[in-house]
C-alpha cells in the first residue's frame, strides 16, 4: 500500500525495555508465518477486524463468527481492575482479561467450544491469593512467560479453544487510561479533575470530557495494524465508550491504519447509556465525543438498535459528519436487558456487509 504515513512505516519500532518490551520485540522479529498469521483468504468470506474490549466486543465477536471465518479481534489493554489488574501489578504483564473474554466469545457452539469457554471464564473462589482470578487470565500469562511472545501465546490459546478467529492486543505495553472529568467530586460539580485508571473512569460519577492514554504514543502491535490495513470491514464498538471503544483511536499507528485502510468501517452503537461514563448520552452524543477524539476518522455505516434511537433524523445528521449512513435494526435481546442478541446482530452485520460493501465473492 503506497502513501502510508510515517508512523505506519515504523511498525517495527523499538519498544520499551522490560518484560512487555521483550515480548513485543520477540513478536516483531519473527516472520508472519511463524507468528501464526493466516494466509490471505480469497474465498467467499469477508476479512473482518473488530476493535473494542469487554462485553461489548464479546457481543460483536459472537455475532461476527457466525458470518465469517476470517475474523480478527483487536483488544484494548488498559484494564487495571480485578484479576487483570492484580496480575498486571504483580508481574508487569499486559492485562489479560479483555483478551480472555474475546477468546471465549470466539469459541464455537459445540461441546468442545462451550466447555473451554466456561473453563477460561471460570473464577476461583477461596480465602487466599487465587480468589477471583480467572483461569484464562492465568493461562494466558503463563504462556506469555513460557513463549516470550504476546501474539504467539494468544494464537496458541485460540488453537486450544478451537476459536473461530484471532485475538490480538492493540498495544504491546500495558496502558493507563486517564480522563478529564467534570464533577468527579460531587462537592465540586463545576471542577474538572484528572481521573486515572480504566476501572475508575468506567464508574466515575462525573461527566467525562475526554480521555487519553499513558504513555501518550504507545506502540501498536504490528499484526493488529496489518489486520486493519488488510481488512474488508472494520467494526468499532459496541462497548464502554470511553474505556473500551475510544482508546483504539488513541494509539497513533492504529488510528493511522483506520484512516488509511481501504476497508469499509462500521460503528456499532450501544443499546443504552452506561451508568457512569456515558450516563444520559443520546446516540448522537456518542458520535460527537468519538469525533472529538478522532476528527479525521471516516465511517461508512453507523449501526443502532431501532428501539434505542428516539430521533433518526438527528442521528442521521450526526452520522453524515463522518460520511456514514445509518442502519437501524433490531439487535437487542428480547428479555428487555440492554444486551445484544448474537443471532440478530449477526443478521444486521451480514446485511450491512452485503448492502454497503462488495457483494461476494470477496477479494
Amino acid at each position: 500500500m503506497t502513501g502510508r504515513t510515517p508512523r505506519l512505516s515504523r511498525l517495527r519500532r523499538v519498544v520499551p525495555e522490560g518484560r512487555a518490551g521483550r515480548l513485543a520485540a520477540g513478536a516483531a522479529s519473527r516472520p508472519a508465518e511463524a507468528r501464526g498469521a493466516r494466509p490471505r483468504r480469497r474465498g467467499a468470506q469477508p476479512k473482518v477486524v473488530a476493535l473494542g474490549g469487554g462485553m461489548g466486543l464479546s457481543a460483536s465477536l459472537a455475532a461476527l463468527r457466525r458470518i465469517t471465518g476470517d475474523l480478527t479481534a483487536v483488544v484494548t489493554v488498559a484494564d487495571d481492575g480485578g484479576s487483570s489488574g492484580r496480575l498486571r501489578d504483580e508481574l508487569g504483564v499486559l492485562p489479560p482479561g479483555d483478551l480472555r473474554k474475546a477468546l471465549a466469545a470466539l469459541c464455537g457452539d459445540d461441546d468442545w467450544g462451550q466447555t473451554w469457554a466456561r473453563v477460561i471464564q471460570h473464577r476461583f473462589t477461596s480465602q487466599g491469593d487465587l480468589h477471583d482470578h480467572a483461569v484464562g487470565n492465568v493461562l494466558i500469562v503463563a504462556l506469555w512467560e513460557q513463549l516470550g511472545d504476546h501474539v504467539q501465546a494468544l494464537d496458541l490459546v485460540g488453537k486450544l479453544l478451537g476459536a473461530h478467529g484471532r485475538v490480538l492486543p492493540m498495544s504491546a505495553v500495558p496502558l493507563e487510561l486517564q480522563a478529564l472529568v467534570k464533577g468527579h467530586d460531587p462537592e465540586r460539580p463545576e471542577d474538572v479533575d484528572t481521573v486515572r485508571g480504566q476501572a475508575t473512569v468506567a464508574l466515575t460519577p462525573g461527566e467525562v470530557q475526554s480521555v487519553h492514554l499513558v504513555p501518550h504514543d504507545p506502540p501498536a502491535v504490528p499484526e493488529a495494524v496489518e489486520a486493519v490495513l488488510d481488512a474488508d470491514w472494520v467494526v468499532l464498538g459496541p462497548g464502554s465508550w470511553f474505556s473500551s471503544v475510544i482508546p483504539h483511536l488513541l494509539v497513533p499507528q492504529l488510528l493511522d491504519a483506520l484512516t488509511e485502510t481501504k476497508a469499509r468501517r462500521v460503528l456499532s452503537l450501544n443499546l443504552a447509556p452506561q451508568p457512569g461514563e456515558t450516563a444520559g448520552f443520546s446516540p448522537q452524543r456518542h458520535l460527537e465525543v468519538l469525533g472529538r477524539h478522532a476528527p479525521k476518522l471516516a465511517l461508512d455505516v453507523v449501526l443502532a438498535d431501532e428501539a434505542a434511537v428516539p430521533d433518526r433524523d438527528v442521528l442521521t445528521e450526526a452520522a453524515k459528519r463522518f460520511g456514514a449512513a445509518v442502519e437501524l435494526a433490531p439487535v437487542a435481546r428480547r428479555d428487555g436487558t440492554p444486551r445484544h442478541d448474537p443471532e440478530l446482530l449477526a443478521a444486521a452485520y451480514d446485511r450491512i456487509f452485503r448492502m454497503h460493501g462488495r457483494i461476494g465473492p470477496w477479494r
